[in-house]
């Protein structure tokens, strides 16, 4: 590159800052137009494909600047968060692993790379990197923010919470800061309760922009005992989800009905999956159920074993679910879609699914996927994995709805905001059970949730043997286990086992009456 070009891309590179995608065009196309060899040219036409959310092509230019200079880490990280973006998880952490040695200089881009790694579910690989960008570039409150987060991931919640009160002093009203801090541990007074509400007060917001607040100030007044206005501040918070939500239940209830209908008997014994791939490929064992049920509970004790690795919640199944469908639409998942892949070779499914899934798995043997809602898809699972071991977690149902209703999603299950549609919800979701209980049979394997808390050693040892694993130590000692959770309860299975969430609906009962009178009215026991 000329000194002439090296001034263009300086001005590039000012644009850049500024966002001045316009010039940053320009400077690429006079760089190009001189040189259709220089990967700096193409590398800034990337920075404008993405800023114009042109994947396709931002990802073209990415690779053509790698390809012209292999040394261009900016280029590699760049187009790692494309592949991520596009869902392309492997191939991102094939780049990440392959550059991120070599962005010891580069703070920007460790803090890039760290995020990646969180968008594909590896978090222990982006904790480090955010350190490293905070010992480079001390202070900048993103760097922490990140660190904090990936903190509470990996168990180092002290860390955590020291950031996130720094950060607090910094910028009080930054409320999913609050939400986490709220989370870490359990309130001794009332003092964060007070700051919260100040905040509340001082800045007068509409409910839609204080749902994080409403929920960290539930959280802790539950904490404290103070259940009546605990109740308020959760009911506050599902509301002011509601108001945004733009949701209908009925669509989420025709999904369940249309995988009743399609995913039936009958069916499932028609084409099982090839033999051949069955034998060449790692066994997986499915946690599925509601949300809250106590998933990352049995995810926890059977990943500890030695034979068994977890991977977390993945959305991969459904992911190759939607693309095989052929079927375009903005919902994660539709009933047409259902249909469309229950006509397809079955292999392709599996084959899909563990293709997305090969740059997670370890040494193991056997690899844990703990998505409750892949209790939707267990008419597929089961029919492209015979070898697969399906747990289904149950709890007391009040339980198991309250537990939902004061948790917030970031906007998923919008059914559990209202307790009108917990319960609408509910008795859908228990017709699915209803269905895989009688269509699979022995390979429905229920844990009941109080009972596992309650009895630890005997459930431990009874669930092992169902999914033939040898019973391990290790596997009541889970709270022990290093390994990354980024799932809600990221923070209760660093403790030990313990009873206090069950019946906890009780202390709420006059308020959860309408939701109890729903559920027993269906003929669902709540006692």
């Amino acid at each position: 590159m000329n000194n002439h070009l090296r001034e263009v891309s300086a001005a590039a590179r000012q644009a850049v800052s500024r966002k001045n995608w316009a010039t940053v065009a320009a400077c690429a196309r006079e760089i190009l137009e001189k040189d259709d060899a220089d990967p700096e040219g193409h590398f800034l036409s990337g920075l404008v494909a993405k800023a114009a959310s042109s994947s396709e092509e931002a990802i073209a230019s990415f690779t053509r600047a790698l390809e012209l200079s292999a040394e261009r880490y900016d280029a590699a990280i760049e187009l790692a968060w494309q592949y991520s973006a596009a869902r392309r998880n492997g191939d991102a952490a094939a780049l990440l692993s392959q550059y991120e040695d070599k962005l010891s200089n580069s703070p920007l881009y460790l803090n890039m790379a760290g995020t990646i790694y969180l968008q594909i579910g590896l978090p222990e690989r982006a904790y480090p990197l955010f350190k490293q960008a905070d010992t480079l570039q001390p202070g900048i409150d993103l760097f922490q923010a990140n660190i904090a987060s990936s903190a509470v991931f990996v168990g180092e919640m002290d860390e955590a919470k020291k950031i996130y009160q720094e950060l607090l002093r910094k910028v009080p009203t930054h409320q999913h800061n609050h939400l986490t801090l709220a989370r870490l541990e359990k309130a001794r007074d009332r003092e964060h309760i007070e700051q919260m509400k100040a905040v509340l007060e001082a800045t007068r917001l509409p409910p839609d922009r204080n749902i994080f607040m409403y929920y960290a100030i539930g959280k802790e007044l539950e904490d404290l005992g103070e259940w009546d206005e605990a109740f308020e501040y959760f009911k506050k918070a599902g509301d002011a989800v509601t108001s945004v939500a733009q949701y209908d239940i009925d669509s989420d209830i025709a999904l369940i009905d249309k995988t009743i209908e399609v995913c039936n008997a009958d069916w499932l014994a028609s084409t099982p999956a090839s033999a051949d791939d069955a034998a060449s490929r790692k066994t997986p064992i499915f946690i599925v159920g509601l949300p809250r049920t106590g998933t990352t509970l049995a995810d926890r004790i059977i990943g500890s074993h030695s034979q068994v690795q977890s991977v977390g919640e993945t959305q991969f199944m459904q992911m190759v679910l939607r693309r095989e469908s052929g079927i375009e639409s903005d919902e994660k998942m539709t009933p047409e879609m259902i249909e469309a892949c229950a006509g397809l070779d079955i292999d392709i499914i599996g084959r899909g699914y563990m293709d997305m899934l090969a740059y997670r798995l370890g040494a193991e043997p056997m690899f844990v996927d703990k998505l409750p809602f892949n209790i939707l898809y267990l008419g597929f699972i089961t029919k492209a994995f015979p070898e697969a071991r399906i747990v289904r977690m149950k709890r007391n149902p009040m339980d198991s709805c309250f537990s939902m209703y004061k948790q917030v999603f970031t906007w998923a299950y919008k059914f559990s905001y209202t307790l009108e549609g917990l319960g609408k919800y509910f008795v859908a979701h228990q017709r699915l059970v209803d269905h895989w209980r009688e269509t699979l049979r022995d390979r429905f394997i229920e844990v009941e949730y109080e009972a596992l808390v309650a009895d630890q050693e005997n459930q431990t040892r009874r669930l092992l043997d169902k999914l033939g694993l040898a019973f391990e130590e290790a596997c009541l000692e889970f709270d022990k286990n290093k390994a990354a959770t980024s799932t809600a309860s990221s923070i209760q299975v660093r403790q030990k086992i313990y009873t206090g969430s069950v019946n906890r609906w009780k202390r709420y009962e006059k308020q959860l009456q309408p939701l109890r009178d729903y559920l027993e009215d269906a003929g669902i026991a709540v006692e």
